[in-house]
């Protein structure tokens, strides 16, 4: 997985000037869903929900784990039972590679750039709270890409290392390693995970070579493509110019090391018989909307790539069943013949039975929530759905209704107009979706959507 990709920035979606030719192969080798969504589209809560499978309100990472949260609990439980858990009691082999950023930092801060300001950031994670895996090479968060940091499996808090070499490269160059000493071994399996940081900020620390592959690209004209973009000489619409070339670049570099983690599966004989999804915990606005990052309810927000891909179990096909980033835990586990032990905690969709169909039926209801919550303050916040032609938000600021947002993303892709006023009835009834969808996952938020 990497952190921070856009849905569209894939060669194979055919919408963005991006390279990415390992990931386009391995999507017509799999599933690849064209309509993939992060729920909660900002780093540590999206990712306490793939390894939960439960929402923010339940799992209890409501924001990003950092200093200004720690007080408030903000991390995952070390009493969750992760997907990872469960590989681990059923005797798989387990590794985590790169960004993890699950941990409250708390003090004495870890003595890393990106803990020394107003907000740290970072933190070791104790064997303890590993959930099951048991090679380390990963950090919480840390962004200068091409002098990232590490803790191993056996490191003290105080014994991280620092690496001269890109990010994906030397994450890549660890995972070969684990499948060729593990996946060469037929019994137990293994599972890994391998979570790559760029295209997440610090677009410019990618290596030349990729940066090459879009000095020639016409930014003025691929932002006339996109009427999300604020015009030329505005904060935003100048933030889109001056990044986006190095957001492609650092896009196929992770296409490139994907790719040699995929062709290390090929060489030891293990990719037909081996599960693989390539995905991300969220996209990023990169200006559009008026937005630099992430955590809204914009498609560039919200939209993931998304490909899964079992050579002898899954039909190569493009689907657009909108699958979660957090979904994953329990679909993949069905897949793989565990769905008794999806435990009951799990509140996510369990969409492997329909994965395994020659042909996918995407059922006509099928929604995704959206979430923003404030770690100190319950009573503020937002919540969504996103239907295949809607999406609806509201908003609440210390219990009290603020704002409503409705897109018709039908007619409106770009998101541009807000139809909350003048379509009150489609709102009601989306509201009433919303409720009963809050309800059912027991979010107190649902209390603020009353009448």
């Amino acid at each position: 997985m990497a952190d921070q990709f856009r849905g569209d920035a894939m060669g194979c979606i055919e919408k963005e000037p991006v390279q990415t030719p390992n990931l386009d192969r391995l999507a017509s080798e799999g599933i690849l869903f064209t309509d993939a969504v992060s729920s909660y589209p900002v780093s540590s809560p999206a990712r306490a929900m793939l390894m939960t499978g439960m929402y923010p309100a339940t799992n209890g990472v409501t924001g990003n784990c950092n200093s200004q949260n720690t007080p408030y609990g903000v991390e995952l439980s070390k009493e969750a039972v992760c997907w990872s858990d469960v590989l681990k009691e059923e005797g798989y082999r387990t590794a985590y590679i790169g960004k993890w950023h699950l941990d409250a930092p708390y003090r004495p801060y870890v003595d890393t750039y990106n803990n020394k300001g107003e907000v740290a950031w970072n933190e070791w994670c104790p064997p303890e709270r590993r959930h099951g895996f048991d090679k380390w090479i990963a950090y919480g968060t840390y962004d200068n890409h091409l002098k990232p940091m590490y803790w191993d499996t056996k490191s003290g808090r105080e014994e991280f290392y620092y690496v001269n070499q890109w990010g994906p490269a030397y994450e890549a160059d660890r995972a070969i390693e684990f499948i060729r000493t593990e996946g060469t071994k037929t019994d137990p399996p293994f599972a890994m995970v391998v979570s790559m940081n760029p295209p997440h900020t610090g677009y410019e620390l990618v290596p030349e070579t990729y940066k090459r592959l879009y000095d020639s690209l016409d930014v003025e004209a691929l932002a006339r493509q996109l009427p999300y973009i604020p015009e030329k000489g505005t904060p935003e619409g100048d933030y889109f110019r001056e990044n986006i070339r190095n957001y492609y670049a650092c896009i196929t570099g992770v296409d490139e090391h994907v790719g040699r983690i995929v062709q290390a599966l090929k060489d030891c004989g293990v990719y037909d018989n081996t599960l693989i999804v390539f995905t991300s915990d969220h996209g990023v606005c990169m200006g559009g909307h008026g937005v630099e990052g992430k955590n809204v309810f914009y498609e560039e927000s919200m939209r993931i790539p998304m490909i899964c891909c079992w050579k002898d179990k899954l039909h190569p096909q493009k689907s657009d069943l909108p699958m979660a980033f957090a979904d994953l835990y329990p679909t993949l586990l069905s897949l793989m013949g565990m769905e008794a032990q999806i435990p009951a905690s799990v509140q996510t969709h369990n969409w492997g039975p329909l994965l395994l169909n020659e042909e996918i039926q995407t059922p006509e209801e099928a929604f995704q929530p959206y979430y923003f919550c404030v770690p100190s303050d319950s009573t503020s916040g937002r919540r969504g759905i996103r239907t295949a032609r809607y999406t609806y938000v509201t908003e609440v600021e210390e219990g009290q209704p603020t704002h409503v947002w409705l897109y018709d993303r039908l007619h409106d892709p770009s998101q541009l107009h807000n139809l909350a006023e003048s379509q009150p009835a489609l709102c009601d009834s989306l509201k009433r979706t919303l409720s009963s969808w809050l309800e059912q996952t027991h979010d107190p938020f649902e209390k603020y959507l009353k009448p």
